[in-house]
């Protein structure tokens, strides 16, 4: 459920979890993504094919303070966004491939919660959407609960193998890893 690592947070800190709301954007115009926010629920985040195209910005500040009037939980787009310092200072999660000052129309329709391709993964409306400075990942529904769990289990033993680090112990000790050969100087000769 990896999303392409282009696509990324639009300022620091920004962090999200939640159902998708998917949106298929035609390029250039982003009346799906004021219709899509008109139609969240609180928690939503919403998940946007733009098709990539990144000569304008569909996302600004006025759909960032419509949507969180409504509760929705943050953007993840194909696209390009803008307005990042207003949206950072707003607190308003956002991840996109690129940023534009360029406007959009409001003219063409696209499609709402339906199954999409989205940089790489399958994207279906009340999937789980996590993003953080590392990137986007995408959980179907049924594997949520177990995926959850087996995370929860990874970052207890990191935490373990962390603490064992400290206390100087190596990671080729712990992961169990081939040791580095010494040469001797009759190998080198």
């Amino acid at each position: 459920g990896m999303v392409h690592p282009s696509v990324r947070p639009a300022w620091p800190g920004a962090r999200l979890c939640g159902p998708a709301l998917t949106v298929q954007c035609p390029p250039r115009d982003n009346l799906m993504l004021h219709q899509a926010v008109t139609l969240a629920e609180p928690g939503d985040i919403l998940v946007a094919s733009a098709d990539g195209f990144l000569m304008v910005g569909a996302w600004g500040e006025i759909l960032t303070v419509a949507a969180q009037a409504r509760g929705v939980g943050g953007l993840v787009i194909d696209g390009a966004t803008r307005d990042t310092e207003a949206i950072a200072q707003r607190a308003f999660p956002v991840f996109s491939r690129g940023l534009a000052i360029g406007a959009c129309t409001k003219e063409r329709l696209g499609k709402l919660n339906e199954p999409l391709e989205f940089c790489g993964v399958r994207v279906r409306p009340g999937d789980v959407v996590v993003g953080d400075a590392d990137g986007v990942v995408v959980i179907s529904q049924e594997e949520a609960e177990k995926v959850c769990e087996a995370a929860l289990a990874r970052q207890q033993r990191e935490k373990i193998l962390m603490e064992q680090l400290l206390q100087g112990k190596t990671t080729l000790e712990l992961l169990g890893l081939p040791k580095p050969k010494h040469d001797t100087e009759e190998e080198r000769d």
